[in-house]
């Protein structure tokens, strides 16, 4: 496994990884990764919710100055702001890059009437995160994810290294076989910084107009854009 995957020379190694081992496979992947794309061809695309929190501590173990993305939608909620802050306070060799839309909320209301996500969350999402990560990701031959199977139906399936049609490169998944229990006990053991809105009902933290509490059982992603039939806001659909 020393050669570096890419979307033109494709081809699978997720059966390569074992995860038999306390991490599932989550740090082999990342070594890997770290070790077969140069610098400046792979980057993690973060949300800061709680999966992003373990994937962060482990990535600043093999690659301390790694480069991170946050899309700025700018509707996000200030106890996501908060704990970037102190993301970046505790690693502070991270590169941690804030990614905006082209479109400043004013702008995009002028464009294309108030309140969008209300009335078309998905080209909000488009004009807010589909194109800012494309932007961000278009120069690099990988990016980094928290994809876990067991938060959807629509990511069961999902493996280690995965050929992204949408943004023609490859998605690294460290964390596909961990459970949500694993990630809370990795953030408690290591007394890693988290959102805070995960202790009141939010299992998926995204924009604030379209993130609603769930209850305990409730689907991870039930919250996200709730009463309207979306369930992804586009960056891992093709």
């Amino acid at each position: 496994m020393d050669t570096a995957v890419t979307y033109e020379n494709w081809k699978q190694i997720s059966d390569t990884f074992s995860f038999e081992d306390k991490l599932k496979g989550a740090s082999r992947v990342l070594e890997w990764a770290y070790k077969n794309y140069k610098d400046d061809k792979i980057v993690y695309a973060s949300s800061f919710g709680a999966e992003a929190i373990v994937l962060i501590d482990l990535i600043q173990q093999i690659k301390p100055d790694a480069h991170i993305v946050f899309l700025d939608t700018g509707l996000h909620f200030p106890e996501t702001y908060e704990v970037i802050e102190k993301m970046e306070a505790k690693f502070p060799k991270l590169r941690i890059e804030r990614k905006e839309p082209a479109l400043t909320l004013d702008q995009q209301a002028a464009e294309y009437g108030s309140a969008l996500w209300k009335r078309d969350p998905n080209q909000c999402c488009h004009i807010r995160k589909v194109i800012p990560l494309r932007e961000a990701i278009s120069p690099k031959q990988a990016w980094i994810t928290g994809l876990r199977r067991e938060q959807s139906p629509t990511r069961a399936n999902t493996e280690f290294i995965n050929k992204d049609e949408k943004f023609q490169n490859v998605k690294i998944c460290p964390l596909i076989h961990w459970t949500w229990d694993e990630v809370w006990s990795y953030i408690r053991e290591k007394n890693l910084p988290y959102n805070t809105l995960h202790d009141h009902g939010y299992p998926s933290i995204g924009c604030f107009p379209c993130t609603q509490a769930v209850s305990e059982n409730g689907d991870s992603r039930a919250g996200r854009w709730s009463g309207s039939g979306k369930t992804e806001c586009g960056l891992h659909t093709n």
